[in-house]
């Protein structure tokens, strides 16, 4: 059964037979754990054929109300108002994940070591995603948390200092991965790469209002480089380095860690 706030909300947009259709296919998804059209259409109890049934749920999923804008983020920012309180910090991941030709690109809130998805979209393309990709679905998420404090989280697919610089412009908190190939100057006119810091295991810099970017340098730009020690046996293959705005090591770390909290991390 969907909680009371989806179905309040889903009243507004659906008629009652759409409504027990969504939910019918909600409840085959979970049981199911498949999205194929062709399998649930086999499940899906209906007393009519199964190709009957395949069109119907193709025209369920061709409605023009089944939007992100219409369905998602009103129920995300009923979610925000009623277990957020106003200021809060509230971190948020973007993350790309690729299935042969399935290139997904994904937003999601990080809540008690869970990803609430935000927003999804496919891209018409294999590989990475680029700068002009990732601030436009980062403007269909940002207008909801205009109340809070954000932090986006990314790893080093969204390294880029332009992205930072896009961030800050709004008032966006970031901690964004960087390349170990990334460069930083350390002083007036003396650039090195980040594995050239002479980060070990066990040990930590922070750089504060730096120039990044050896080609088209931005200044302004905080580096928290930190390699997690050898512990038991467990080694860990590389440092962190992070491009942010937090103003120290400590706040970096501890935001940054967070985007593993949904899996096994060895700097948590």
């Amino acid at each position: 059964m969907l909680p009371s706030f989806y179905q309040t909300h889903l009243q507004k947009q659906l008629s009652p037979t759409q409504l027990i259709l969504l939910t019918i296919l909600v409840n085959l998804l979970q049981s199911e754990k498949q999205v194929k059209l062709e399998r649930l259409a086999r499940v899906f109890p209906y007393p009519i054929t199964m190709e009957s049934r395949r069109r119907k749920l193709q025209r369920f999923l061709d409605l023009p109300q089944l939007t992100l804008t219409l369905i998602w983020f009103p129920l995300i920012s009923y979610w925000l108002t009623t277990y957020c309180s106003v200021g809060q910090t509230l971190l948020i991941a973007i993350d790309r994940s690729q299935w042969g030709c399935i290139n997904l690109f994904t937003i999601a809130l990080i809540w008690q070591k869970r990803a609430i998805p935000l927003y999804w979209c496919l891209l018409p393309k294999l590989g990475n995603s680029n700068f002009s990709e990732q601030t436009l679905a980062l403007q269909q998420i940002l207008p909801l948390f205009e109340e809070y404090k954000v932090i986006v989280l990314g790893d080093r697919e969204f390294c880029s200092v332009d992205l930072g610089n896009w961030l800050k412009k709004r008032g966006v908190s970031f901690c964004l991965r960087l390349k170990k190939n990334q460069c930083l100057e350390t002083e007036n006119l003396l650039w090195q790469r980040l594995d050239a810091l002479g980060i070990v295991p066990g040990t930590s810099l922070y750089f504060q209002g730096v120039r990044v970017r050896k080609t088209k340098p931005v200044v302004g730009f905080d580096v928290a480089c930190k390699w997690k020690r050898n512990y038991q046996g467990l080694k860990v293959k590389d440092a962190w380095f992070i491009l942010t705005d937090l103003g120290s090591l400590s706040e970096a770390i501890a935001a940054y860690s967070q985007r593993m909290g949904i899996k096994k991390s060895p700097y948590s």
